[in-house]
């Protein structure tokens, strides 16, 4: 089994979903994989008190097991387009897997756009998953759940996206969203139609429609890590028309304004909440 250069490009760039992270009890518990697909694994209790915790967009498929004793589930979570309630149980233990942006496990059975803002039972997608479902869902090891999917999943294929799309997605992501279908035109030689249908059928999704995903997590990131974030001066260098614009499309994005944003994550000590073992 063989993964693209891509395919390893892209598992550098880890993605956490902030909303999840701030909905754990205590800690969030975030473990990281010998596999080149899998960005990272996470584990954490939801807090007894949370009416919704909201996932946003990250070009990420997620596996999220619910291990409740007496209902116990797995779901199969495409990259929402907008910040979307995931309906968490209250108090309730999960473990999740998290595949690098624009990696496609090949036991899905579905098609990349059937996942955008869908999600699906596991065992409905793979059904030879039982197994390793029923000994996720039974274990109170996170450790344990981590290799349990891994031994699992060590075999398996990723869908390779067209080169085409290699390299749309590689300017993409290097840009941090910023770089116009005009100019992937010029980089790949290719024209807008070429482009954008080669790459919806490789991603469910149009070039444009991932560049916002990757922009809104550029601007999530530098809020998350920066001291003293000038929003101004982050809108201008996410290529955004104006201050005003970059705030309508953060909130769209993530369920919250930036400021609002900074002043959760500031004040739950997000950073401090991320547990890596």
């Amino acid at each position: 089994m063989s993964h693209s250069p891509l395919i390893s490009y892209l598992a550098g760039i880890r993605s956490k979903q902030p909303w999840l992270v701030l909905s754990a009890a205590e800690k969030f518990s975030l473990s990281g994989s010998d596999h080149p697909a899998i960005s990272h694994f996470y584990s954490f209790e939801s807090k007894s008190s949370e009416e919704q915790t909201f996932v946003i967009p990250d070009g990420c498929i997620d596996i999220l097991f619910d291990c409740d004793e007496n209902r116990p589930s797995a779901e199969v979570f495409g990259t929402p387009t907008a910040a979307v309630n995931v309906g968490l149980n209250k108090g309730n233990r999960y473990f999740g897997v998290r595949f690098v942006s624009g990696a496609m496990p090949d036991f899905l059975r579905v098609s990349a756009g059937d996942l955008i803002d869908h999600h699906y039972r596991l065992l409905d997608l793979v059904p030879q998953a039982n197994q390793m479902f029923e000994e996720v869902i039974s274990s109170s090891s996170f450790t344990e759940q981590t290799e349990l999917f891994g031994s699992f999943f060590e075999n398996e294929d990723i869908r390779q996206p067209s080169d085409l799309t290699s390299q749309a997605l590689r300017s993409i992501c290097e840009s941090h969203g910023t770089i116009r279908v005009n100019e992937l035109e010029e980089l790949t030689g290719y024209t807008s139609r070429t482009l954008q249908r080669q790459f919806r059928a490789d991603m469910g999704m149009s070039p444009k429609a991932f560049s916002r995903i990757i922009r809104c997590q550029s601007a999530v990131y530098d809020i998350n890590h920066g001291d003293g974030v000038t929003f101004s001066d982050l809108a201008c260098d996410l290529g955004f028309s104006d201050q005003a614009h970059f705030q309508r499309e953060f909130k769209k994005l993530v369920n919250a304004t930036p400021l609002d944003y900074l002043q959760r994550v500031k004040h739950e000590t997000y950073l401090k909440r991320i547990q890596y073992l």
